[in-house]
């Protein structure tokens, strides 16, 4: 990595590890802490999920048109006032405008520093800039999620206050940061990006009619709700209602997720960077289509409580292992993706649609605490459907977007020829 780049994934894992300080305890914070109740605790969770839904749209024209740089440092600047507001506020109206400024500040970092991420990479090295951002960022999330569980104390607000200063604290550390940064050129940026023959224009009409990306928004959506959106809410539910589990045993399966993308990321990143994206996030379908089936033996309740203990971890191990093959696959494939000057649009785009699947997520709640099985079965036959949208996006891929370890093929004077790569885009790419 270079200099910019090196500082770039530093800023990223200090503010994971800010926010996994408080991410874990908000629900408690505000409906117990706070005595708000279990309402207000849910409003907070909406109105952080509406300053996202907010400011998303506006977020990538503003990228191109002003550079990653100045948006990371502002949505920096709004998340810390938010996080400090959030742990000094003591009503039900303080507490959902800072996280509706916490939730819109942390949405607007996630494509600005993805921006950053590919004007200081090519398309040979951003499969793994993409996936050590993964890295750092679930290794500072859980070492902030243990340390902050070792200062919290129900008892005490003023603990709770410190965690939520210290999240403050870290996003005033990345905007620090960032302005120490000093972004390639131009010119080097659009040397370091594919072209297509015929590119979009810009901007979301220019957007929508990208085929290919469109496909990719469908295919993200669902791969964000049967997966990220079920951890917390409907896969939560189904293992304490109709399997047993303990929270504690809960906290064990969400360990044992981060634990498998820390120990598994770079393992795997060796077995999918030189093969094609759509074939990778099609096995993900696969592995996950084994991990809900599993979650259903889970709660099946023939077994002993060790062994439905034993499954449900199983279960978030196996989405984690997913997990760590998506991250140096989606990312920059939507960079690849994008035309000239529209890069921050494009992952703009893309983070709401993520968004929007997170805030979606909790429907499956209902089903998953009162009709386990159906649960089980929509979400099988939806891991499916992340293999077969994943097979129709490569279709519509260049050779050099379906397989990235081209570009360095062709930077080293090697032929760019894949036999069977879909149609759209087939001149070579220059590295």
């Amino acid at each position: 990595m270079g200099a910019a780049l090196r500082r770039i994934q530093a800023g990223n894992a200090l503010t994971a590890f800010g926010i996994g300080f408080t991410v874990p305890f908000l629900y408690i914070y505000v409906a117990q802490v706070r005595a708000l109740g279990s309402m207000a605790a849910t409003s907070a969770f909406v109105a952080f999920a509406l300053g996202a839904l907010i400011a998303l749209p506006f977020t990538g024209r503003v990228i191109d048109r002003r550079g990653p740089v100045p948006v990371v440092m502002g949505a920096a600047v709004a998340a810390s006032a938010g996080a400090l507001s959030l742990g000094l506020s003591t009503g039900v109206v303080p507490i959902l405008l800072s996280a509706l400024a916490l939730g819109a500040g942390q949405a607007v970092m996630q494509p600005a520093l993805a921006t950053m991420i590919v004007w200081c990479s090519t398309p040979s090295t951003r499969t793994r800039a993409f996936a050590l951002q993964f890295f750092v960022q679930n290794l500072g999330l859980g070492i902030g999620g243990l340390l902050g569980g070792q200062i919290v104390d129900e008892s005490r607000p003023g603990s709770f206050t410190l965690l939520f200063g210290i999240e403050a604290v870290m996003f005033l550390v990345l905007a620090g940061v960032i302005a120490t940064v000093r972004m390639p050129h131009v010119q080097g940026f659009k040397d370091a990006r594919p072209k297509e023959a015929a590119q979009p224009g810009g901007g979301w009409r220019g957007l929508m009619r990208h085929k290919a990306m469109v496909q990719l928004c469908v295919l993200g959506f669902v791969v964000f709700f049967a997966c990220y959106g079920q951890f917390e809410s409907g896969l939560a539910a189904f293992g304490t209602e109709a399997a047993g589990i303990s929270p504690s045993t809960l906290g064990f399966a969400l360990a044992a997720n981060t634990g498998a993308i820390v120990v598994a990321q770079f393992v795997v990143l060796r077995l999918v960077e030189k093969r094609r994206r759509s074939r990778v996030i099609a096995l993900v379908g696969l592995i996950w289509t084994g991990a809900w089936i599993i979650a259903g033996f889970s709660g099946l309740g023939h077994g002993s409580a060790v062994m439905a203990a034993a499954a449900f971890i199983t279960t978030y191990a196996l989405f984690g292992i997913g997990e760590a093959m998506l991250s140096p696959t989606l990312a920059p494939l939507v960079a690849d993706l994008a035309p000239e000057g529209s890069v921050g649009q494009y992952n703009s785009a893309f983070a709401l649609v993520k968004q929007m699947a997170l805030a979606l997520g909790p429907l499956g709640v209902p089903l998953g605490a009162g009709i386990p099985l159906l649960y089980i079965g929509v979400f099988v036959l939806v891991s499916l459907g992340i293999a077969f949208l994943a097979l129709r996006l490569g279709r519509r891929l260049s050779p050099a977007q379906d397989n990235p370890s081209l570009s360095r093929v062709v930077a080293q004077g090697g032929p760019a020829v894949v036999a069977g790569a879909g149609a759209g885009a087939a001149e070579p790419v220059h590295a």
